[in-house]
């Protein structure tokens, strides 16, 4: 990968067993690649299937920016725009389509609909889960679901719905936040179907894993091996996120190359009080409160899947069959507490942050250190010196 701005790459959802270098966040695994430099991103994704996607972090927008518009497929309408073309799916009636849905949303959370359908979800981030029936998705930031679409209706065109939960608008006056599902032979025309009340919405306690859906460790609260709380705050002064009390801000040298060079412990490592060194082979256990500023917050998890065992809007655990997933919502009420787990089988830095990009610029995320002394013993490739200048 050769750029003419200063960038990097991360690979949503791919574990990179063995190569955390080409995980792609900077301060974590990599410094950004810079202009006239280039970085060979060379990783194996050993048994992981679903739906995964790739970017770059987004450009520094100030405060928190208010978004205009809703694209889907890249199509959309702003408020007192024009009436340009919005995407289209076209379905045949009697068949049964895939869809894949990613929100790759910098701020906004969706409540995602098709009029007059049902959706059958079959994978959550990467992750086969049991046959739900849905007639409504809320998704965050980062996620992903597949759902199964029977094209069932009279020939027609219908409205697919994204309801953001802040934006210019949030309504669907003349197409905006909509695109189009369009039968074969139906006229190229704008929908006029209605939305009718979502009865069925998809609720996160009700996926369920297809395969090994039990949490790892003992099934009672707080009985991992290591647990660990994150409390979240705003610091209104500096107008920056605090994790326990720290702000992470990328440091000079990426904290692979911190393990690399031979620093040990969370004392030497930086930034200070946003990395937490995690032993190898292990359950671990992380909670977050709900409730705070800038909530929900969709956390995403670098490296791993984790069992998602308190979901938020929810004060029920559940150790036997929790959906696993790499991007899960804070909540937005106080008494909410999301809780997960995941096992430290996968060496590496791993970050753990906040998918609203502009809360990720504020500082909002950790690292996991997970089992120094193997990731000390790793050999990258050179490249990972060369950009980061340290060679």
């Amino acid at each position: 990968m050769s750029v003419m701005l200063t960038t990097l790459q991360h690979w949503h959802g791919f574990f990179q067993a063995g190569t955390p270098w080409a995980d792609g966040p900077v301060g974590a695994t990599q410094c950004p690649i810079i202009p006239g430099q280039s970085f060979l991103y060379d990783f194996k994704t050993p048994g992981q299937a679903g739906t995964f996607w790739y970017h770059i972090p987004a450009p520094s927008a100030g405060p928190v920016p208010t978004s205009d518009a809703t694209l889907i497929n890249g199509k959309g309408r702003y408020p007192s725009g024009p009436t340009t073309p919005l995407a289209v799916v076209s379905v045949i009636q009697g068949l049964r389509y895939r869809f894949r849905l990613v929100s790759i949303s910098c701020d906004p959370n969706y409540v995602f609909s098709i009029d007059g359908h049902t959706m059958t979800i079959i994978e959550v981030d990467g992750i086969n889960v049991q046959p739900l029936e849905v007639d409504s998705i809320q998704i965050f930031a980062g996620q992903r679901y597949s759902f199964v679409l029977k094209a069932n209706q009279r020939i027609d065109n219908y409205w697919i719905r994204a309801k953001p939960n802040f934006s210019r608008s949030t309504t669907f006056d003349g197409g905006l936040n909509s695109a189009i599902l369009r039968y074969l032979l139906a006229p190229h025309r704008d929908p006029t179907t209605t939305q009718t009340p979502n009865s069925n919405p998809m609720l996160e306690t009700s996926l369920r894993p297809l395969k090994n859906p039990a949490a790892p460790g003992v099934p009672t609260v707080g009985a991992a091996d290591v647990n660990i709380n994150l409390a979240i705050a705003l610091d209104f002064v500096k107008f920056q996120f605090t994790v326990n009390g720290a702000t992470f801000i990328p440091p000079t040298a990426p904290v692979l190359l911190q393990l690399l060079s031979g620093a040990k412990t969370a004392q030497e490592l930086l930034p200070p009080g946003s990395v937490y060194l995690l032993p190898p082979n292990k359950v671990i256990e992380v909670s977050i409160p709900g409730g705070t500023i800038g909530a929900p917050h969709p956390f995403h998890l670098h490296g791993h899947a984790f069992s998602v065992v308190r979901s938020a809007g929810s004060d029920v655990y559940n150790f036997a069959n929790p959906v696993q997933r790499d991007v899960v919502s804070t909540g937005g009420l106080a008494s909410d507490n999301v809780t997960i787990r995941f096992k430290t089988d996968n060496p590496g830095p791993w970050i753990f942050h906040c998918h609203i990009d502009w809360h990720l610029e504020l500082g909002l995320a950790i690292v996991f250190a997970e089992d120094v002394p193997s990731v000390a013993n790793m050999n990258p490739p050179s490249e990972l010196y060369t950009i980061s200048q340290l060679d």
